[in-house]
């Protein structure tokens, strides 16, 4: 029971957080679409959308060159040389495994590598096992490096009798995930036919900027940091989306929809989706292929020139309730764009039924979930996808002549599960994944008979030295100490959500009525009344006692002097919220943004989240940040300001 509550408050928390990533992603779809191009506001955030637009072979080759960076005489990294052999990138594992950092040109010519050989790839790759000859399946990674070490280690590196499948989210989360991309794209160029890489849900840049990739990258090298992660962007477009072994077995990251078909999937021009979360930019009827986008000017009338029409547009002062919320991201891309060609004089680019199908078909095989109830219904958990149940399951394997379906998206407690009368196969290869202890990992070994085999492992030693007791009891208090810090993130949600119940302000509720309360306001469908003795230190009777249970939680001595608790408090709430705004306004990948760019990103985020704040209260917290009074704020000094302490731990 300890371990199935740990597990739920972990992977609840985690897809909240996905579920509030999708939202803040169609808030900027909608900002795109309804704010005018000169608009402050849209400045801030267009260049993140400009990764889905058109851009010809002849234009992406400039990013590769590499020719004019000089490697100094000082570099004791790996060295590499091309075309790449198999020692050539054992070396390069040997460098990782030593925390050495592969230098910049070396990055970008592995990168320009990688991209050439990509773009003839399929959509779904066909492998065969034969006699004697076993592949592996590898689930997510997750910048756990370790992980993937030990699975080489045990199992040995790819080659020719040794393929492999890695299915997907190699990135964000860990510290390395360039270094498995690396390592990974490397083997790939010496085995094309052996080494398979599926596409994950987060090989997706807008997903990147919330989840680390795009931060460790710019940390790691600073100076050509923007311009690889320009180029594993477009890469990870070009992924493949899935593989099939022996015509039986279908490998995908997330899984599949009642509406999943292979001949869609294999005709799909995947590498338009840099981002899955927003379809791809359309051009114009007649506009010239050439890679760039036509510009017009804003008094830019239509067919009749000299007539200008007035288009109301919106601002962040006037941005109407529920406005973006209350559509599919579907519905309102394709309303919004209609919209704006048709007063733009332009033609209108209607969204055809084909592309509409292309378009769920990657969403739908890259972040679905499988469910025990029969039927297809809409991800609302994680916010994109689906969940299928057993029967749809049945059908569309039926439908291919399928046997198995293995895919990975969900970290499982040891390594991988089977559901849906074992033709559904779950795998994670990233141990440790929530906490030291939380989870194993495990990968698949398959021969031509089909049937896996698993092997499980946790790479970290500090684990593997713990007993079950232990490991247990380590886990559930790393996550008691994330369930509490949410709880206090949403303090006054949950003080006006139980005084409703406490009409004479005795300060004391029901059992029941505290469980009810505190999952209306945090919605994580977590077990409250099983975890009340973890959560609550002392209850009267059946009664509990919310005002001294909300005294409990506080926050360490900070520097900052900020009068306004209700910021305080949005900002715990809405951390990564901030932060992904935070790193989108940094442009130019500094750390740093002015007070300017501090105001708009409090204006963005308050407008996304329909909240007044007023800009004194913006200014006052600017200036109590700016430690060194420069006129500029550090994002991860800001970040690293606030930390929860859970005083009634301390009183024990």
């Amino acid at each position: 029971m300890r371990r199935r509550c740990t597990w739920n408050i972990f992977q609840s928390i985690e897809y909240a957080g996905e579920q509030d990533q999708i939202k803040l992603y169609k808030f900027f779809s909608y900002l795109m679409d309804h704010f005018t191009p000169a608009s402050s506001e849209r400045n801030l955030i267009s260049h993140i959308f400009h990764e889905n637009e058109t851009c010809h072979d002849v234009e992406w080759e400039q990013y590769f060159l590499y020719k004019s960076i000089d490697i100094p005489e000082g570099y004791s990294g790996p060295h590499l040389t091309f075309p790449l052999t198999f020692c050539g990138v054992s070396r390069l594992v040997e460098a990782f495994k030593h925390k050495q950092l592969l230098h910049a040109r070396y990055v970008l010519q592995l990168l320009g590598e990688t991209w050439k050989l990509l773009r003839f790839l399929p959509n779904i790759a066909y492998v065969s096992t034969v006699h004697a000859r076993e592949i592996t399946i590898c689930g997510d990674l997750h910048g756990h490096l370790e992980d993937l070490l030990l699975i080489f280690y045990k199992n040995g590196l790819p080659s020719s009798e040794r393929p492999y499948v890695f299915n997907g989210d190699f990135v964000d989360r860990g510290k390395n995930s360039l270094e498995i991309l690396l390592i990974l794209f490397g083997f790939l160029l010496v085995y094309p036919n052996d080494v398979h890489l599926n596409r994950g849900n987060h090989e997706d840049h807008m997903v990147n900027l919330r989840y680390g990739f795009n931060k460790e990258v710019l940390g790691k090298y600073r100076v050509h940091g923007q311009r690889i992660l320009r180029l594993v962007q477009k890469i990870f477009s070009w992924l493949p989306l899935a593989t099939v072994i022996n015509h039986k077995v279908l490998v995908v990251h997330g899984g599949i929809s009642d509406t999943t078909d292979l001949d869609t999937i294999y005709k799909v021009d995947r590498h338009k989706y840099v981002s899955v979360l927003k379809p791809p930019n359309k051009k114009p009827n007649g506009a010239k292929d050439g890679g760039r986008r036509r510009v017009r000017s804003l008094t830019y009338s239509g067919p009749k020139m000299g007539q200008r029409q007035d288009i109301p547009r919106r601002s962040l002062d006037n941005l109407p309730t529920n406005a973006c919320n209350n559509r599919s991201v579907a519905a309102e891309v394709k309303r919004s764009q209609r919209e704006r060609y048709r007063t733009y004089g332009y033609p209108d680019p209607e969204v055809t039924e084909t592309e509409d199908k292309q378009l769920k078909q990657i969403v739908d095989i890259l972040w679905s979930d499988p469910m025990s109830q029969n039927g297809c219904t809409p991800n609302e958990v994680r916010g994109g996808g689906c969940y299928w149940g057993p029967d749809v399951t049945e059908e569309v394997l039926a439908r291919h002549k399928l046997h198995l379906l293995i895919r990975s998206h969900e970290c499982k407690q040891e390594g991988y599960e089977f559901c849906h009368n074992h033709k559904v196969l779950t795998i994670f290869s990233a141990s440790n994944y929530y906490d030291i202890g939380s989870n194993r990992g495990a990968y698949i070994r398959m021969g031509p008979d089909l049937v896996p085999h698993f092997n499980q492992y946790q790479a970290s030693r500090t684990c593997r030295e713990l007993t079950l007791r232990q490991s247990v009891g380590q886990t559930e208090k790393s996550a008691l100490k994330a369930l509490r810090e949410q709880l206090f993130a949403h303090r006054s949600s949950l003080i006006s959500a139980f005084q409703e119940f406490d009409i004479n302000n005795t300060g004391l509720i029901s059992l029941s009525q505290w469980a009810g309360a505190t999952e209306r306001v945090l919605k994580l469908g977590l077990p409250w009344r099983v975890l009340r003795p973890q959560l609550i230190t002392s209850t009267w009777d059946t009664m509990v006692d919310y005002q001294k249970w909300i005294r409990e939680f506080s926050i360490t001595e900070t520097r900052l002097d900020i009068s306004d608790t209700s910021i305080l408090e949005m900002m715990y709430k809405h951390h990564s919220n901030l932060e992904t705004i935070f790193r989108i306004i940094d442009t130019d990948h500094s750390g740093l943004i002015s007070y300017e760019e501090f105001r708009q990103t409090w204006k963005l985020l308050s407008s996304h989240l329909q909240l007044e704040i007023s800009n004194k209260a913006i200014s006052d917290l600017a200036q109590s940040i700016d430690f060194n009074k420069d006129g500029s704020i550090d994002i991860n000094e800001f970040m690293e300001a606030f930390r929860l302490v859970d005083l009634s731990a301390h009183a024990q």
